[in-house]
């Protein structure tokens, strides 16, 4: 009989095999089970009965043969082993039944007891899983239908690109081949041509020898002839016929010469020598001609020079003053361009306006009522006039640009502070300052009038007396007086000279004075361009005539030119030589027989000179094209051992389609070579744009 036993709150129970079922103690202590008989079973009830302690229960159980087991786990697994029991659940639902009072909700109990632990979150996510991977794998198969759909055209491409490759791979063998076969094709013309050459080259031998053998005969009777006339008195007609000929050439250089010295002679306007005398005393006067000449060029190449200064001078002054009058009509005041150039470059760099900065002549003027005093005005006040005038909060800035800036130029400006009105009471009656306006829309008013004020309150004196009685005096024709007993006056430039004008906010007078200025200049320079135009013109007549000069040096003797006496020779001789040829008819016939062979020498030498060329020009073109022949060979040899050689009849079919009808020749040959070369590789680009348009469609 089997029994369990154990400690459950304090207290011991035993129960029969029809109330198997396990306690769990609460206290954390593990409950003891055991597996006896009824005698066993007795024992374990005395001691728990009188409350012994489990060890000593343990011995006596162990001492009577049952099976003791410390923790429930082995025992539940042997307990399930001996009743067929699966597994735990239905261990623990017997035992539920057993020792349940009461249930709640059976839903929960047969959820929580009677049915194996369900792990639904995860089965659930499992099954998701697999529901993705079966939708990704039906895309897949979707995804590679439609590669397999759209890879068909690719392959029926590459199937046509394979093609056109091939193509393009054949015409490349065919580009590479086309010089050994048209290297084939003229070696085929030249051997053609070698034939006819040959055949030529052997003609003009032939004809050469022939007329060779011609040629020989006609010297030997000429030989004859000239003996037999030798025999009849024809040594002297040889020998006058000789003299002739060599007095009719001295006589036509002679006469080219005199020709050249009568030409250079009438050049410098003399007339030429007709003799010796004559010539010697002309060649003295030419001499002295020739050093008034080189005197005269001399002297008017230094007047030239001199001229040339003074226009290029001129032309540069003219410049000057024709961009400042363009300058002047540009803006409205008087200020000097290279000053006005100064403040706009300082303007730009500093991003101010000019109008901010402004030109103390360009604020003052003489009173029109005051302009008899005009020309003192500005000589006086030139140095202040262009000086600039420069706002407090510009200062700063403006110091640090003209010390930091290489100016080429000189610049005065002054620092302007505010400063009160001034009171004009104080100044001398005749003050040049009175003479003077502000203009009055400027805001540096105040400080243009203190400072007038302090530094030219000078008297403006009518009379010598009032000038010498006066400390600080100015006269009408701008002559100054300082304390310290200095005086001044500046007559470099005339008082009255409005283009040196620097006051005013007005600059038309300043203009027009300019303008009419640039005029006279302007005349002036067209006067001395017209004497250096003059001198050239005469500075050339005189180089000719010392070119002529020099030449003429050339002709030392009248000799050289005295044709006349060579002609009157030349007459004589052959008035001699017509007697002698007339006192014998058998000479005369000799001589003529001799004339008609000389002309039949001179026809045959000619006609053989003409065979002799044709014959070396045939041999010249046989050797080139021999020449030709090797060079093709070669071709043909390089390409065979490169490999390139392909089939005539592909290379025919290419060179037709090329071509088309046309005559072949040996001089023809690299032009067509080329043309069919252009074409071909013209037709490669072509299948090569095929290929790469059909690849890049995918």
């Amino acid at each position: 009989m089997i029994l369990g036993v154990f400690r459950n709150r304090g207290y011991d129970q035993t129960v029969t095999l029809a109330q198997v079922f396990w306690i769990t103690d609460r206290q954390a202590q593990p409950a003891r089970l055991f597996i006896c008989s009824e005698r066993e079973l007795s024992i374990a009830e005395d001691f728990a009965h009188f409350g012994a302690d489990i060890g000593q229960l343990r011995k006596r159980l162990s001492g009577h043969g049952a099976e003791v087991f410390d923790t429930f786990p082995p025992y539940g697994a042997w307990l399930r082993r001996r009743f067929g029991i699966e597994n735990d659940q239905a261990l623990e639902l017997f035992h539920q039944t057993v020792s349940m009072k009461s249930v709640g909700n059976l839903t929960d109990f047969v959820r929580a007891h009677m049915l194996e632990p369900f792990d639904v979150a995860e089965r659930v996510a499992a099954l998701i899983s697999h529901f993705d991977d079966l939708n990704r794998s039906h895309e897949a198969v979707l995804k590679a239908k439609r590669q397999i759909e759209l890879l068909s055209p690719l392959v029926s491409d590459c199937e046509r690109h394979t093609n056109i490759s091939s193509e393009i791979d054949g015409l490349r063998a065919c580009r590479e081949a086309i010089r050994p076969y048209f290297a084939s094709m003229k070696i085929g013309l030249l051997d053609k041509r070698l034939t006819t050459l040959i055949e030529e080259w052997e003609r003009q031998n032939t004809n050469v020898k022939r007329v060779e053998v011609r040629c020989d005969a006609l010297r030997d009777e000429q030989n004859k002839i000239r003996r037999n006339i030798a025999d009849n008195g024809g040594d002297r007609l040889d020998w006058l016929t000789g003299e002739i000929s060599r007095k009719e050439m001295d006589r036509g250089k002679r006469e080219v010469k005199s020709q050249r010295y009568a030409e250079l002679v009438r050049s410098i306007g003399e007339h030429p020598a007709s003799d010796e005398p004559s010539f010697l005393k002309q060649r003295r006067h030419l001499t002295t001609l020739a050093e008034s000449a080189r005197s005269r060029e001399a002297d008017l190449q230094n007047q030239a020079t001199e001229h040339g200064v003074t226009l290029r001078q001129g032309k540069q002054e003219h410049d000057t003053l024709c961009a400042e009058i363009a300058s002047l009509r540009s803006r409205q005041s008087n200020i000097p361009v290279a000053q006005s150039e100064l403040r706009e470059r300082m303007c730009r760099s500093l991003s101010l306006r000019e109008r901010d900065m402004p030109f103390v002549g360009e604020l003052l003027q003489v009173r029109d009522t005051e302009r008899d005093w005009e020309g003192a005005a500005e000589r006086l006040l030139r140095g202040f006039g262009l000086s600039l005038l420069v706002p407090e909060e510009h200062y700063l800035r403006v110091v640090d640009w003209v010390d930091r800036e290489q100016l080429r130029g000189r610049v005065v400006y002054f620092r302007i502070r505010p400063v009160p009105r001034t009171d004009l009471a104080n100044l001398h009656r005749d003050s040049l300052v009175r003479k003077l306006a502000i203009r009055p829309d400027s805001p540096l008013f105040a400080w243009l009038e203190r400072e007038l004020a302090v530094r030219f309150d000078v008297a403006c004196c009518m009379t010598q007396e009032q000038f010498r009685r006066e400390t600080r005096a100015v006269t009408r024709a701008g002559q100054s007086k300082a304390p310290g007993e200095r005086h001044e006056k500046d007559d470099r430039y005339r008082l009255d000279d409005r283009s040196r004008y620097v006051l005013g906010w007005t600059n038309a007078a300043k203009i027009a004075a300019l303008e009419g200025k640039a005029k006279q200049m302007a005349s002036s320079l067209g006067e001395v361009a017209s004497k250096v135009n003059q001198i050239q013109a005469e500075q050339k007549g005189i180089r000719e005539h010392l070119i002529a000069h020099s030449k003429l040096d050339e002709y030392a003797e009248f000799g050289e030119l005295d044709w006349r006496s060579v002609a009157a020779d030349v007459a004589q001789l052959k008035e001699e030589k017509q007697k002698l040829e007339s006192s014998s008819d058998v000479l005369k016939q000799l001589i003529e027989r001799f004339d008609q062979i000389t002309i039949e020498l001179e026809r045959m030498q000619r006609e053989l000179e003409d065979h002799r060329d044709k014959r070396s020009k045939t041999e010249q073109r046989r050797t080139d094209a021999e020449t030709l022949r090797c060079q093709s060979q070669a071709v043909i040899a390089q390409a065979a051992n490169a490999g390139q050689l392909i089939e005539i009849d592909k290379l025919d079919g290419i060179r037709t389609a090329a071509l088309g009808e046309h005559q072949l020749t040996v001089e023809s040959c690299d032009n067509r070579e080329r043309d069919t070369r252009e074409w071909l590789q013209a037709k490669i680009d072509a299948d090569d744009m095929r290929a790469n348009h059909s690849g890049r469609l995918y």
